[in-house]
This record gives structure tokens, C-alpha cells and sequence, in this order.
């Protein structure tokens, strides 16, 4: 299982991710600058967090015209991974990758918490490590992370279980106080129809080694590797 991490210029977190992947699970990583074309090598392409092109005409509007853009849309639809966090999520809507936007926070100022949500899908290669419903706790970062999409994306989205994180209490609730950005339908990740692309705005790569005091992203790392170790079984 060989990973790829994107740098955009203005891309803060690519290292974070590296150091998971290729630090703790021992996996070959190499970071794919923003103007490479050849990614034919790679199982797994991370879109990290950050401020692509300093996010100055909108988030991920700039980085969707990289160069690298169109062999990551290729890959995904040869049905590799793909994995957008943060500000990789804002360039995977923008790149038409995943449906919807991400928009300004509802109290308009950026966040930095961490937060509890619940793992609403656990059929995805992303996510077989969590139990279904679980409610598990990832650092965010963001002021532009409120999701949005029309009455008929929303409905197609959770009618194909599409929707892979949500917002919630700690006892799993979902109210207003329990969704920190105003995202619509608490959404916190998504995934295409296929299962194999995932955008999500908690970091969990923020949330992977013991050092920290948290391991809940450690899974979705993890449920990458068992999903690799099942195909070639």
C-alpha cells in the first residue's frame, strides 16, 4: 500500500499525514507536488489541510486547476483512493470529485476544537475499522467548513449512505450546540457514490498517535490497510 501526499503551495498539514503513514503504519509515502502528472504508482492520494493558493479567490478554487488534478480524477475513477481533509474536502467539491460546497461558518469566525461525531457508515474501506454508530473525537480547523448542497443532493446522500461522519453531542445527539460550523444535516464527510473517494473537514491525522492523547483517527488509517489486506486475499 503505497501512499501520496499532495502539497499545494500554502499546504500546511501534507507533513501530519506523512508521519502517520509512513511514521506509524510503515507504509511507503512520498509527497506529490502540486505540478506532477505521473501518480501511477500510488494506491492511496491524500488531498491535506491547509491554504491552498492561500485560499485568496475561495477555498480550493485555485488548487482544482493544479496540474496533479486531473490524474487524481483519474485515479478515482479507476476506483483507487482518494482522501480530501480540511482544505483537501473544499478542493475535492470544487474539482466536481464530491457534490456540494464548503462554506463560511455560521458565527463567521475560524474554529480550532475538537469535536465529537458519529461514524454514520462503516462499509467503506475508509471506515471498517469503527463500529457502526460510534462516536469518536477529531481535532478541527476551519472557517470554511459548513457544509451545503440542495434539497436533492442532501436526499440523494443519505438515501446512499453517503454521508460518513456528523456532527453530534458526546452522548451522540444531534442538536444545534452539537454542530460547531452550521453544516447542513450536521455533516462533517462524505463520499462519492462509489465509496472509494472521502472528504472530511476533522483532521484525523491530528488524532493518530498515542503521543497526542487521542488515536480516533488512527482507524480510518487503519481501515485503508485491512481494506489493501482483503484485496489481495
Amino acid at each position: 500500500m503505497k501512499f501520496g501526499v499532495v502539497v499545494f503551495p500554502g499546504s500546511n498539514c501534507d507533513r501530519d499525514v506523512a508521519y502517520v503513514t509512513q511514521g506509524l503504519l510503515h507504509c511507503p509515502t512520498r509527497l506529490i507536488w502540486h505540478q506532477e502528472t505521473d501518480i501511477s504508482d500510488l494506491d492511496v492520494v491524500v488531498l491535506p489541510g491547509g491554504f491552498s493558493y492561500g485560499d485568496y479567490l475561495r477555498c480550493g478554487a485555485i488548487a482544482q486547476f493544479s496540474p496533479v488534478m486531473p490524474e487524481i480524477i483519474k485515479h478515482a475513477e479507476q476506483g483507487k483512493l482518494v482522501l480530501g481533509i480540511c482544505n483537501g474536502f473544499q478542493v475535492l467539491t470544487e474539482a466536481g470529485l464530491l457534490p456540494g460546497a464548503l462554506i463560511r461558518n455560521r458565527d463567521l469566525h475560524f474554529i480550532c476544537d475538537r469535536v465529537p461525531m458519529k461514524v454514520e457508515n462503516t462499509r467503506l474501506p475508509w471506515t471498517s475499522q469503527y463500529q457502526s454508530g460510534e462516536i469518536i473525537n477529531l481535532p478541527i480547523a476551519h472557517g470554511e467548513g459548513r457544509y451545503y448542497a440542495d434539497a436533492d443532493t442532501l436526499a440523494q446522500l443519505e438515501d446512499n449512505g453517503q454521508v460518513v461522519f456528523r456532527y453530534c453531542s458526546p452522548q451522540g445527539e444531534s442538536n444545534p450546540e452539537s454542530n460547531p460550523n452550521g453544516s447542513l444535516n450536521q455533516i462533517a464527510g462524505i463520499c462519492n457514490s462509489r465509496g472509494n473517494v472521502l472528504g472530511m473537514m476533522p483532521h484525523p491525522e491530528r488524532a493518530s498517535d498515542p503521543i497526542l492523547g487521542d488515536t480516533d483517527g488512527m482507524k480510518l488509517f487503519e481501515s485503508v490497510l485491512s481494506a489493501a489486506i482483503a484485496g489481495v486475499r
